[in-house]
């Protein structure tokens, strides 16, 4: 089978994304295993400049792009920031459509880093249309997040790292959104331990990539219901659902409660404070705990931008 993302292009990101995005803590946690029954291994992308693992693929495709390049994107907030301190660092104009219910926290970051940011829309798939439209009329470089396919292969060096882990691995849960993480870290997972389960967790309010990745098709939504942010998505994209055919094994969804409950879990044995997205792995053991007992897993952190609200209704209930 043919794929978009590619092996070379992998190792090739691993060579030149910023240090400070890789080669992050992965290390099983005995309290937090105990507390879920199985052997859970934490792969931690939130202790970085921004937050989360986007600034991998971020880094590596500023690094394809040419001098004085004028970029527009769209985002929910983390793969905003990662463009922002990627441009930044390099000197390029960068503009950011997000939706008017953004994150607070992200929001101020994008502005932080020194990206100019518009709000339009109720959600990011309407900040999206829009930024593509901007990009059309300026004439500028519209990057699409999983569209590019940098943004993947750059996320596909928490692949590399994983298979550094010196045990085997009964599966890998790895968020699900438009699917840069999953397919990018999925597609180099497969290459090297082709018996490692591929797992997909996506937020039962919004299931649209699952279900486009289980019919083969694209299946949109009119709207979306979750408190996960950075998995909400309702427009698939017919390339990344294509990618995901023969990387990811099985795809489950979770409720907005069980992420909370992940929450609140991972901050009392790791010390983390996660945003919902990044504790899907987590909620798919606690809402699957006989499928997954006594078995090794491995999950990625894969984002820690909650606001001060968020931290006290999800931590303290």
């Amino acid at each position: 089978m043919r794929h978009r993302l590619c092996l070379s292009r992998i190792e090739e990101a691993a060579a030149m994304i910023d240090v400070v995005f890789l080669n992050t803590p992965q290390f099983v946690s005995e309290s937090l295993s105990a507390a879920l029954g199985v052997r859970l291994v934490v792969k931690v992308e939130t202790v970085n400049p921004i937050r989360s693992f986007k600034g991998r693929g971020a880094e590596f495709l500023l690094s394809k792009l040419a001098a004085g390049t004028n970029v527009v994107t769209a985002s929910a907030g983390n793969f905003g920031q990662a463009m922002a301190y990627a441009c930044r660092k390099r000197g390029v104009p960068l503009t950011v459509y997000a939706s008017i219910n953004v994150n607070q926290l992200k929001l101020d970051r994008m502005r932080a880093l020194g990206a100019g940011v518009i709000l339009h829309g109720m959600d990011f798939e309407e900040a999206k249309i829009e930024a593509k439209r901007a990009a059309r009329l300026r004439g500028a470089r519209m990057v699409e997040d999983s569209l590019d396919a940098e943004t993947a292969e750059g996320a596909g060096t928490i692949g590399i790292e994983l298979d550094r882990f010196p045990e085997e691995l009964d599966a890998v849960l790895i968020a699900l959104g438009n699917g840069a993480l999953t397919c990018g870290v999925g597609r180099w997972l497969k290459h090297v331990r082709p018996q490692t389960k591929l797992i997909s967790v996506q937020a039962t309010g919004a299931p649209a990539m699952t279900e486009s990745w289980r019919t083969g098709s694209v299946v949109q939504h009119d709207s979306m219901s979750t408190i996960a942010d950075g998995i909400a998505v309702r427009l698939p994209i017919r390339e990344c659902v294509d990618d995901m055919q023969g990387v990811v094994d099985d795809a489950l969804l979770v409720s907005d409660q069980s992420m909370i409950e992940a929450i609140r879990t991972a901050h009392r044995h790791l010390g983390l404070v996660l945003e919902p997205s990044a504790a899907a792995g987590i909620a798919a053991v606690l809402e699957n705990r006989a499928r997954f007992a006594g078995r090794t897993v491995a999950t990625v952190l894969c984002g820690g931008n909650v606001t001060s609200d968020q931290m006290a209704s999800w931590l303290n209930g």
